[in-house]
């Protein structure tokens, strides 16, 4: 018997060692994040995610959600969808470059595969048209059986989710320039609609014939009048708002974050998902025992006994960038590799940050040694490199996907290798292996001569004596890495906005030995306590 957790399915119980108690910090997310939203012929809203590689469908009423593309299947990265009046989906493919449609039968073909960052997607009249959210993008109407497209627009600064108004025209959101824009089907010279946002990423139409737009670094959902530009805010959110659409009158919007909320009179809201994460990534515990948890384009803070709290977002000035692996470096700083390739120093509370090294390929799990130096694993190269006043230096080649870091009080270097299925430890230029025998190592963490490693494979927290060389399992059956039978596709870049995004499940250590992990099936985290 399956056991449902949210947007997880478990094949099997999470167990525990004798001596240790499990507690979720955060409870698991419903959603991998919430990006492009539309709704369906069925009544329900059906919601794309990039992180998560699905799309899902939401019953309005009921809450209830069903996968109706998962993760693994045809679709890849899906950001942005529409629907045809005979029920067949669209889906722009933003990792992959690409349109493809799933027909009501569950067959998918390609329609244009050589789109980059394909994004904003709408259906009108028989035509199909997509955009491409990028610094010079274009906007073409898609050939349905296959052929070449047909340009609309091009040179546009981040062209997002659009909609043809009640005047026939295309409105599409410029990120890159702060306003709204529309132009005729036929093509031409575009118009500026509005300008001076909150940085629109959505246009739909009420059924006044007012655009509403979410407005992704302010949080603002505006209403505006197409014909004198004047608005009204009908609700101030957070920040990452992506998407919006009607049932009916009733309005909803998704946040990048995880969540979807209906907009209600006078600004309120009702949850129809609360918010969640992305995955979660990196885990990091500074000296004030604060948690910081990256989850890719946002960053968040948990004090123990607190709700958390947002550390940072991808559009906020000062972020480093989608934050992958990261570590403690002093109250309130944090050292964090992003998925564009760099190795970052970031004060969340000063929102700031500065680049220590650059230009690698897939960097994931970072830590610091006792010198100062800054490790970190490069997977896309199989290296293990450092970098410290500046100096970037290899301290290992060869490795197969490195992945989590540790370093010990004595400055010895760990490595856990994802496909290598171990982890070693890197002595004066070599590697000489510590423990093998695992499925899929990721976070991993020293701590009073004990190595703790989250095997994603295996879904195992195991802990191994440095010193004696015991091996036990702490817990079993965690929410971590793929879910059971299912092969996650290979996400790809987005643009200069984020490189390769890949799975990495965290782990750190609080004083009192408290274990953090990321459980990234589930989307939470995960306190496991010694007692």
């Amino acid at each position: 018997m399956s056991l449902q957790s949210g947007r997880y399915t478990a094949a099997r119980p999470l167990s525990l060692a004798s001596g240790w108690s499990l507690k979720r910090l955060t409870q698991p997310s419903r959603l991998f994040g919430a990006n492009g939203l539309r709704t369906g012929p069925d009544g329900r809203i059906y919601v794309a995610q990039v992180s998560g590689s699905q799309i899902t469908a939401i019953n309005v009423e009921t809450g209830a959600i069903d996968a109706i593309s998962p993760m693994g299947g045809d679709i890849v990265a899906p950001d942005d969808l529409v629907f045809d009046p005979e029920g067949n989906l669209y889906a722009t493919e933003i990792t992959e470059g690409r349109v493809s449609v799933r027909a009501p039968n569950g067959a998918t073909r390609v329609v244009l595969g050589d789109m980059p960052c394909a994004n904003p997607i709408t259906f009108h009249q028989g035509r199909l048209y997509a955009g491409e959210c990028r610094p010079g993008g274009r906007i073409m109407e898609l050939d349905l059986n296959g052929g070449a497209p047909r340009l609309l627009l091009d040179n546009v600064p981040m062209p997002n989710a659009m909609e043809v108004g009640p005047d026939g025209k295309l409105y599409f959101p410029v990120m890159g320039a702060n306003e709204i824009w529309r132009i005729d089907l036929k093509g031409g010279t575009p118009e500026k609609v509005a300008g001076d946002l909150g940085v629109p990423d959505s246009v739909k139409f009420d059924s006044k014939g007012h655009i509403v737009s979410t407005q992704v670094h302010s949080g603002q959902v505006l209403r505006i009048d197409p014909r004198t530009g004047d608005r009204t805010v009908l609700a101030d959110l957070t920040p990452g708002l992506d998407n919006v659409t009607f049932v009916g009158t009733r309005l909803f919007v998704s946040n990048i974050s995880g969540y979807v909320t209906e907009i209600l009179e006078g600004g309120k809201t009702r949850d129809l998902v609360p918010d969640g994460f992305n995955w979660p990534l990196g885990l990091a515990v500074d000296n004030d025992g604060l948690l910081y948890v990256a989850d890719g384009p946002f960053s968040y803070a948990i004090r123990p006994g607190q709700e958390r709290q947002r550390a940072g977002f991808l559009f906020d000035p000062g972020y480093p960038g989608y934050s992958r692996g990261v570590a403690a470096s002093g109250p309130g700083e944090f050292i964090v590799t992003t998925a564009n390739g760099a190795v970052a120093r970031y004060w969340p509370a000063k929102q700031t940050s500065e680049v220590l090294a650059s230009g690698f390929d897939q960097l994931y799990g970072v830590a610091i040694a006792p010198a100062g130096a800054v490790v970190f694993a490069e997977q896309g190269t199989g290296r293990v490199m450092s970098v410290h006043s500046g100096n970037v230096e290899t301290l290992a080649t060869g490795l197969r996907q490195p992945s989590g870091v540790a370093v010990g009080a004595d400055g010895t270097c760990f490595v856990s290798e994802s496909a290598g299925g171990r982890v070693v430890k890197l002595l004066s230029g070599r590697t000489d292996p510590v423990l093998d025998g695992l499925q899929k190592p990721q976070g991993i963490l020293v701590r009073g001569g004990l190595l703790y490693i989250v095997d994603a494979g295996a879904k195992e927290l195991i802990e191994y004596d440095l010193a004696n060389k015991a091996r036990r399992t702490i817990a079993d059956g965690l929410p971590v890495g793929a879910p059971p039978g299912v092969t996650p596709k290979f996400l790809g870049p987005i643009g200069n906005l984020a490189g390769p995004m890949g799975p990495f499940a965290g782990i750190a250590a609080s004083a009192d030995g408290t274990l953090y992990i990321s459980g990234d099936a589930e989307g939470s985290v995960l306190a496991i306590r010694p007692q």
